[in-house]
């Protein structure tokens, strides 16, 4: 059956007609189609918000002589918060903040009944651990590189930031599969909190949500664990990247010592 034509719409006065196609010119497949229409989406994002000029200020950079696979701990440690984000989701459409046993049961769940869900609560269990390894090493490759000194001062202390969240999300997680070991460890964790000067009883007191453990408790710290600390990660890190592209990273300490020996040499 032939295909129906109809008539071109007539063009407003003053614009020029199309230029007829020169023959031989190759016929468009499927896919130059998709790519011209998916550059043509992307053109027409970055004409409304202008985000390529902040890409290409955040992402083009000049890298000092001498960096190494050291670098990549910041990074490594980004990788790690993002894959527990994503696994959190998951396991969050399972779990039941019930301290009366809804906990428990969920968590069994997850790991016996749900496809592939002993693999991706393994993820989550073990990639907490990962993090907080990372980002101990990624502090102290910035402590003994000597990247916190001047003018990093401002993006060290929110690193140190970072650490402390990390830490306080390991500690809130432990709490939620609630079975014997995690409710016994969480009580000595607190207790040992209720230690400290001045806010450690006010502390204690907060993550308790009352004088004894209970389904308060549980609540508490699924939201504090899920909300609170994720938000304020996520927040730092953004600051911490923006820091990281306006002020750019430092080169080894040798590559610097190295560089100072040759201008001494000139001046003298």
């Amino acid at each position: 059956m032939p295909k129906l034509k109809l008539p071109a719409p007539p063009l407003p006065p003053g614009v020029p007609k199309p230029k007829p196609k020169r023959p031989g010119t190759p016929k468009q497949t499927p896919l130059d189609v998709a790519a011209d229409a998916g550059a043509s989406a992307v053109d027409w994002i970055d004409e409304r918000t202008s985000l390529s000029g902040g890409l290409r200020w955040m992402l083009f950079r000049k890298v000092p002589k001498g960096t190494n696979w050291f670098y990549t701990l910041g990074s490594a440690t980004m990788f790690a918060f993002l894959s527990q984000a994503v696994t959190g989701v998951f396991l969050a459409m399972y779990y039941r903040p019930d301290a009366a046993g809804g906990a428990y049961e969920s968590m069994r769940y997850v790991n016996d009944e749900v496809f592939l869900g002993e693999f991706v609560h393994g993820m989550h269990k073990w990639g907490s651990s990962v993090m907080v390894i990372l980002i101990f090493l990624h502090m102290a490759r910035t402590f003994f590189f000597g990247a916190y000194k001047y003018p990093r001062e401002l993006n060290w202390v929110i690193g140190v930031a970072l650490l402390i969240l990390t830490m306080a999300m390991s500690f809130t997680g432990y709490l939620l599969p609630f079975d014997q070991r995690s409710y016994w460890a969480t009580i000595v964790g607190v207790n040992i909190n209720g230690t400290g000067p001045l806010v450690g009883p006010y502390l204690s007191d907060f993550l308790r949500g009352g004088p004894e453990f209970g389904a308060t408790s549980l609540s508490r710290f699924y939201a504090i664990h899920m909300m609170l600390i994720p938000g304020a990660i996520a927040a730092l890190m953004g600051a911490h990247l923006y820091l990281v592209a306006k002020l750019g990273t430092t080169a080894p300490p040798w590559i610097r010592a190295e560089k100072s020996d040759a201008v001494r040499e000139e001046k003298a």
